[in-house]
């Protein structure tokens, strides 16, 4: 019982966040992109690293905060390369067609891709099919890109 209340929490907050998706390109908070995470750090430390106030960077419409000036440095030269994908909104939540937040906490790296998710418990629906839920997050995430494109 507690998994389809679970399903329905995230579909409501879904669409809710698919409003704001629409209106920015990444997922932000009053800390910025990722909570203010280091995007860089997923990648160097395996881990989330709660960036820096004195290693910022504008970055597609989102500040971005950093842990050194190196991993600032590596991001302002491929921003692409180190940006979670779907614009960090939950790769779960875009699996099943909807925009959803995420904590800096809850990732995976896949491939060389930063993938974020909702909670722990989303995560863990998410681990059950990895390369299944990015074929479909993949697919929803550019039919939104392109709806957008027409506004």
């Amino acid at each position: 019982m507690k998994k389809p209340i679970l399903l329905l929490v995230i579909f409501f907050i879904g669409l809710a966040s698919l409003v704001k998706a629409q209106e920015k390109a990444i997922f932000q908070t009053e800390d910025g992109a990722i909570k203010g995470y280091d995007a860089v750090a997923y990648f160097k430390d395996n881990k989330a690293v709660k960036g820096n106030k004195n290693f910022t960077y504008d970055w597609n419409g989102a500040k971005w905060y950093f842990s050194s000036k190196e991993n600032m440095k590596a991001f302002k030269a491929s921003p692409e390369r180190y940006a979670p994908q779907y614009g960090g909104y939950c790769a779960f939540g875009y699996a099943q067609g909807h925009a959803a937040p995420t904590e800096p906490d809850v990732f995976t790296v896949v491939d060389g891709k930063l993938y974020l998710n909702y909670n722990q418990k989303v995560q863990q629906m998410w681990n059950k099919d990895i390369p299944g839920f990015i074929t479909k997050a993949d697919k929803n995430y550019k039919a939104e890109i392109e709806k957008n494109k027409g506004n």
